[in-house]
């Protein structure tokens, strides 16, 4: 997997995730940089499930149970009321992350 970085980008933390999308999940890698937040897909689908999210887009970060007992699941909104639905290990230290970015 390679990731195109911007100039002075650098990688903050990233990790093995699942984007969860209409009751399907997709394996990936979740990314947040120093300016964004990537998802990267590691399936041959990847042209249709990367995701490339900027700070300026969201509106709130809200963690929520992957299962019974499993906090792992971190949901970002945008601006425009999309959800964007990950399952991360550490969920606590990437919502801290994403909020100092907005």
């Amino acid at each position: 997997m390679k990731l195109d970085l911007k100039p002075n980008e650098m990688v903050v933390k990233a990790g093995n995730s699942d984007r969860l999308c209409n009751g399907n999940k997709v394996d990936g890698k979740f990314i947040v940089t120093n300016q964004r937040i990537y998802f990267k897909c590691l399936n041959g689908h990847a042209r249709q499930n990367d995701l490339e999210i900027m700070p300026s887009q969201i509106r709130e970060v809200h963690f929520f149970n992957t299962g019974f007992l499993s906090p792992s699941g971190l949901n970002i909104i945008l601006k425009g009321g999309e959800e964007m639905k990950f399952r991360v290990k550490q969920r606590n230290s990437f919502g801290e992350l994403i909020n100092r970015m907005y």
